[in-house]
């Protein structure tokens, strides 16, 4: 049986992220414009009913494919608006069209949006000693760095709040428990940094 870190009573589908996804270093740019992208569609929403939908957002947005969305007119957009089962957010939509060029732009600059992202920290997870001791914060100054940066290229719906939940989804910031096999796993397979957090937000 896994430690759930605070996930103890979640979902059997939660749980398979948390054991599977959750703070596992993310290094392929389809991969990384996915998970981005389902934090953007969860503002306001629960992270289950996000799970939930996963396929259905697949299925509506060509299984993130960034570039192919990239490309999506306003006809895509009424499409996936009347996809059953769809969050039907039409800002939302737009969003991630809009993203998914913001993404290609920063691709062609810096060869991959990973690259881009994963240099914010030297290309190593980020393992704050403190975090576990005085809770979990929903943001902190890398956030605020890399929701600002995005911001500034043209983002939408990635402020720092969900940028934090993003860096822990796609491993730059290891929050799982000390004693969850998660985190052992990934310290020991991932190049690691270790530091404090002087910039959290409770």
């Amino acid at each position: 049986m896994l430690s759930y870190c605070k996930w103890t009573g979640a979902s059997a589908l939660d749980r398979r992220y948390h054991d599977y996804e959750w703070g596992v270093p993310v290094h392929d740019d389809r991969t990384m414009f996915e998970f981005l992208m389902l934090e953007a569609m969860q503002c306001g929403l629960s992270w289950e009913i996000v799970l939930r939908k996963r396929e259905i957002m697949r299925a509506c947005f060509d299984n993130f494919d960034f570039v192919k969305i990239s490309a999506y007119t306003d006809d895509d957009v009424e499409r996936i608006m009347n996809t059953e089962g769809m969050i039907r957010s039409r800002r939302k939509i737009q969003a991630v069209v809009g993203n998914a060029r913001c993404f290609l732009e920063i691709t062609a600059q810096f060869g991959s949006f990973c690259s881009f992202l994963w240099s914010f920290t030297d290309n190593k997870s980020i393992v704050y000693t403190d975090h576990r001791g005085s809770g979990m914060p929903v943001c902190n100054a890398l956030s605020v760095r890399v929701a600002a940066e995005l911001k500034k290229r043209g983002f939408k719906y990635l402020g720092p709040v969900t940028v934090y939940s993003h860096l822990q989804g796609c491993g730059i910031i290891n929050d799982h428990d000390y004693d969850c096999p998660c985190y052992k796993r990934i310290v020991q397979e991932h190049p690691v940094q270790f530091r404090t957090d002087e910039g959290a937000q409770y």
